[in-house]
Protein backbone atom coordinates (compact mmCIF):
# COMPACT_ATOMS: atom_id res chain seq x y z
CA UNK A 1 0.00 0.00 0.00
CA UNK A 2 1.26 3.52 -1.11
CA UNK A 3 0.19 5.96 1.14
CA UNK A 4 0.02 9.41 -1.26
CA UNK A 5 -1.84 11.78 0.85
CA UNK A 6 -2.91 13.01 4.19
CA UNK A 7 -5.97 15.34 4.16
CA UNK A 8 -6.62 17.45 7.36
CA UNK A 9 -10.46 18.79 8.32
CA UNK A 10 -10.95 20.97 10.50
CA UNK A 11 -13.73 23.02 11.95
CA UNK A 12 -15.96 23.85 14.42
CA UNK A 13 -19.09 21.79 16.35
CA UNK A 14 -21.97 23.83 17.66
CA UNK A 15 -24.59 22.07 19.98
CA UNK A 16 -27.94 23.19 19.19
CA UNK A 17 -29.80 21.65 21.56
CA UNK A 18 -28.27 19.77 25.08
CA UNK A 19 -25.12 17.38 24.50
CA UNK A 20 -25.11 13.78 26.20
CA UNK A 21 -22.25 12.18 26.40
CA UNK A 22 -22.01 9.84 29.04
CA UNK A 23 -18.90 9.50 31.36
CA UNK A 24 -19.69 6.13 32.59
CA UNK A 25 -19.41 7.05 36.33
CA UNK A 26 -20.45 3.65 38.21
CA UNK A 27 -20.85 5.61 41.32
CA UNK A 28 -23.31 8.92 42.24
CA UNK A 29 -21.17 11.82 44.58
CA UNK A 30 -22.89 13.42 47.60
CA UNK A 31 -24.08 16.27 45.60
CA UNK A 32 -23.43 15.19 42.19
CA UNK A 33 -25.43 13.79 39.35
CA UNK A 34 -26.17 10.20 38.36
CA UNK A 35 -25.54 10.71 34.84
CA UNK A 36 -22.54 13.01 33.86
CA UNK A 37 -20.84 14.55 30.94
CA UNK A 38 -17.41 13.20 30.15
CA UNK A 39 -14.64 15.43 30.81
CA UNK A 40 -11.18 16.34 30.64
CA UNK A 41 -9.31 14.88 33.70
CA UNK A 42 -7.18 17.73 34.27
CA UNK A 43 -9.80 20.59 33.13
CA UNK A 44 -13.28 18.98 33.51
CA UNK A 45 -14.12 20.20 31.07
CA UNK A 46 -16.42 18.80 28.61
CA UNK A 47 -15.11 17.03 25.47
CA UNK A 48 -16.40 15.09 22.29
CA UNK A 49 -14.55 11.90 22.07
CA UNK A 50 -13.24 10.91 18.84
CA UNK A 51 -14.92 7.25 18.72
CA UNK A 52 -18.48 9.03 19.68
CA UNK A 53 -18.03 10.65 16.58
CA UNK A 54 -16.10 7.98 14.68
CA UNK A 55 -18.82 5.42 15.90
CA UNK A 56 -22.06 7.99 15.13
CA UNK A 57 -20.88 8.13 11.86
CA UNK A 58 -20.65 4.82 10.89
CA UNK A 59 -23.40 3.40 12.35
CA UNK A 60 -25.57 6.35 9.91
CA UNK A 61 -23.38 5.61 6.70
CA UNK A 62 -24.56 1.64 7.57
CA UNK A 63 -27.81 2.52 8.69
CA UNK A 64 -28.41 4.45 4.97
CA UNK A 65 -26.78 1.88 2.98
CA UNK A 66 -29.02 -0.62 3.96
CA UNK A 67 -26.61 -3.45 4.12
CA UNK A 68 -26.97 -3.79 8.16
CA UNK A 69 -30.37 -5.52 7.32
CA UNK A 70 -28.66 -8.15 4.75
CA UNK A 71 -26.37 -9.03 6.90
CA UNK A 72 -26.47 -13.11 7.63
CA UNK A 73 -25.52 -12.56 11.25
CA UNK A 74 -28.39 -9.91 13.17
CA UNK A 75 -25.80 -9.13 16.10
CA UNK A 76 -25.69 -4.97 15.54
CA UNK A 77 -22.38 -5.06 15.55
CA UNK A 78 -20.44 -2.96 12.74
CA UNK A 79 -20.07 -4.46 8.95
CA UNK A 80 -17.12 -6.69 8.35
CA UNK A 81 -14.88 -8.26 5.77
CA UNK A 82 -17.44 -11.67 6.36
CA UNK A 83 -20.32 -9.77 5.13
CA UNK A 84 -18.64 -8.93 1.51
CA UNK A 85 -19.41 -12.86 1.23
CA UNK A 86 -22.79 -13.11 1.75
CA UNK A 87 -24.56 -14.50 -1.98
CA UNK A 88 -27.45 -11.48 -1.51
CA UNK A 89 -25.50 -8.44 -1.76
CA UNK A 90 -25.07 -6.81 -5.30
CA UNK A 91 -21.64 -5.81 -6.94
CA UNK A 92 -22.81 -1.96 -5.62
CA UNK A 93 -23.51 -3.22 -1.92
CA UNK A 94 -20.17 -4.79 -1.96
CA UNK A 95 -18.49 -1.96 -3.29
CA UNK A 96 -20.39 0.09 -0.73
CA UNK A 97 -19.37 -2.17 2.24
CA UNK A 98 -15.75 -1.89 1.17
CA UNK A 99 -15.73 1.88 1.17
CA UNK A 100 -17.00 1.83 4.20
CA UNK A 101 -14.64 -0.50 5.52
CA UNK A 102 -12.01 1.05 4.45
CA UNK A 103 -12.54 4.41 5.40
CA UNK A 104 -13.30 3.22 9.21
CA UNK A 105 -11.28 -0.04 9.10
CA UNK A 106 -12.16 -3.64 9.60
CA UNK A 107 -11.99 -6.00 12.58
CA UNK A 108 -8.01 -7.12 12.31
CA UNK A 109 -7.01 -10.44 10.68
CA UNK A 110 -5.44 -11.94 7.20
CA UNK A 111 -8.39 -11.15 4.98
CA UNK A 112 -8.82 -7.90 5.93
CA UNK A 113 -5.57 -6.50 5.29
CA UNK A 114 -7.01 -4.18 2.54
CA UNK A 115 -9.01 -2.64 5.00
CA UNK A 116 -6.47 -1.65 7.56
CA UNK A 117 -5.17 0.98 8.60
CA UNK A 118 -8.63 2.76 8.97
CA UNK A 119 -8.60 5.73 6.33
CA UNK A 120 -10.58 8.18 8.58
CA UNK A 121 -8.92 8.96 11.88
CA UNK A 122 -10.81 11.43 14.38
CA UNK A 123 -9.12 13.29 17.46
CA UNK A 124 -10.89 13.97 20.41
CA UNK A 125 -12.93 17.82 20.22
CA UNK A 126 -11.98 20.05 22.64
CA UNK A 127 -13.92 23.41 23.42
CA UNK A 128 -12.71 25.97 21.27
CA UNK A 129 -10.56 28.43 22.58
CA UNK A 130 -12.81 31.77 22.12
CA UNK A 131 -15.81 29.83 23.18
CA UNK A 132 -13.94 28.99 26.34
CA UNK A 133 -12.79 33.01 26.78
CA UNK A 134 -16.36 34.38 26.09
CA UNK A 135 -17.74 31.52 28.60
CA UNK A 136 -15.60 32.25 31.44
CA UNK A 137 -15.83 36.18 30.57
CA UNK A 138 -19.23 36.08 31.26
CA UNK A 139 -19.41 33.49 34.32
CA UNK A 140 -21.39 30.80 32.15
CA UNK A 141 -21.57 27.25 33.10
CA UNK A 142 -20.84 25.09 29.94
CA UNK A 143 -22.72 22.28 31.10
CA UNK A 144 -26.68 22.12 32.79
CA UNK A 145 -28.64 19.52 34.97
CA UNK A 146 -32.22 18.19 33.53
CA UNK A 147 -34.48 16.53 35.51
CA UNK A 148 -36.55 14.07 34.06
CA UNK A 149 -39.33 11.75 35.24
CA UNK A 150 -41.23 8.80 34.00
CA UNK A 151 -44.99 9.31 34.15
CA UNK A 152 -47.20 6.58 35.49
CA UNK A 153 -50.00 6.38 33.43
CA UNK A 154 -52.39 5.45 35.67
CA UNK A 155 -51.85 8.36 38.37
CA UNK A 156 -50.79 10.70 36.07
CA UNK A 157 -47.86 11.16 38.01
CA UNK A 158 -44.28 12.06 37.56
CA UNK A 159 -42.00 8.77 39.08
CA UNK A 160 -38.49 7.86 39.40
CA UNK A 161 -36.60 11.35 38.96
CA UNK A 162 -33.06 11.49 36.87
CA UNK A 163 -30.70 13.97 36.62
CA UNK A 164 -29.41 14.06 33.21
CA UNK A 165 -25.84 16.45 32.64
CA UNK A 166 -25.56 18.19 29.15
CA UNK A 167 -23.44 20.25 27.65
CA UNK A 168 -25.43 23.71 26.99
CA UNK A 169 -26.53 24.74 23.69
CA UNK A 170 -24.38 27.18 21.84
CA UNK A 171 -21.01 25.93 23.21
CA UNK A 172 -18.34 25.33 20.41
CA UNK A 173 -16.04 22.33 19.89
CA UNK A 174 -13.20 22.31 17.35
CA UNK A 175 -12.67 19.18 15.20
CA UNK A 176 -9.84 17.71 13.58
CA UNK A 177 -10.29 14.93 11.16
CA UNK A 178 -7.18 13.02 8.87
CA UNK A 179 -8.13 11.11 5.73
CA UNK A 180 -5.57 8.82 4.36
CA UNK A 181 -5.43 8.67 0.32
CA UNK A 182 -3.52 5.42 -0.57
CA UNK A 183 -2.89 4.54 -4.09
CA UNK A 184 -5.77 1.82 -4.64
CA UNK A 185 -8.48 4.03 -3.20
CA UNK A 186 -8.15 6.33 -6.00
CA UNK A 187 -11.69 5.30 -6.96
CA UNK A 188 -13.37 4.95 -4.39
CA UNK A 189 -14.63 8.53 -3.47
CA UNK A 190 -13.56 8.21 0.66
CA UNK A 191 -13.78 12.01 1.08
CA UNK A 192 -17.24 11.87 -0.30
CA UNK A 193 -18.45 9.11 2.04
CA UNK A 194 -16.82 10.57 4.95
CA UNK A 195 -18.53 14.43 4.01
CA UNK A 196 -22.38 12.57 3.96
CA UNK A 197 -21.47 10.72 7.15
CA UNK A 198 -21.11 14.26 8.83
CA UNK A 199 -24.17 15.44 6.67
CA UNK A 200 -26.17 12.38 8.10
CA UNK A 201 -24.87 13.54 12.01
CA UNK A 202 -26.42 16.97 11.76
CA UNK A 203 -29.67 15.41 10.24
CA UNK A 204 -29.57 13.06 13.29
CA UNK A 205 -27.93 13.61 16.59
CA UNK A 206 -24.78 13.33 18.82
CA UNK A 207 -24.69 11.33 22.25
CA UNK A 208 -27.65 9.72 23.78
CA UNK A 209 -31.25 10.20 24.58
CA UNK A 210 -31.42 12.14 20.45
CA UNK A 211 -35.13 10.99 20.63
CA UNK A 212 -35.92 13.12 24.01
CA UNK A 213 -34.36 16.19 22.06
CA UNK A 214 -30.95 15.80 22.69
CA UNK A 215 -28.11 16.03 20.82
CA UNK A 216 -28.51 18.41 17.93
CA UNK A 217 -25.71 19.26 16.28
CA UNK A 218 -24.33 22.01 13.58
CA UNK A 219 -20.53 21.41 11.70
CA UNK A 220 -18.82 23.67 10.03
CA UNK A 221 -16.01 22.25 7.69
CA UNK A 222 -13.65 25.53 7.93
CA UNK A 223 -10.49 23.73 6.14
CA UNK A 224 -9.60 22.67 3.43
CA UNK A 225 -12.24 25.45 1.68
CA UNK A 226 -12.98 23.23 -1.35
CA UNK A 227 -14.01 20.60 0.89
CA UNK A 228 -15.90 23.24 2.90
CA UNK A 229 -17.72 24.65 -0.20
CA UNK A 230 -18.14 20.69 -0.53
CA UNK A 231 -19.79 20.27 2.29
CA UNK A 232 -21.74 23.37 2.80
CA UNK A 233 -23.16 22.72 -0.85
CA UNK A 234 -24.14 18.73 0.09
CA UNK A 235 -27.82 17.67 -0.41
CA UNK A 236 -28.28 14.18 0.98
Amino acid sequence: MKLEQIKILKGKITVKTGLHIGAGDTEMKIGGTDNPVIKHPWTMEPYIPGSSLKGKIRFLLEMKSGLIGKRQKKDGNPLTYNDLQIDELSDKDKKLAERILKLFGGSGGDKEEKFLPARAIFRDCYINKDCKKAWKENNRPFTEIKVENRINRIKGTAEHPRHTERVVEGVEFDFEIALKIFEEDKNDNLEDLLLEGLKLLEYDYLGGSGSRGYGKVEIKIEEPKEIADKFQNLKI
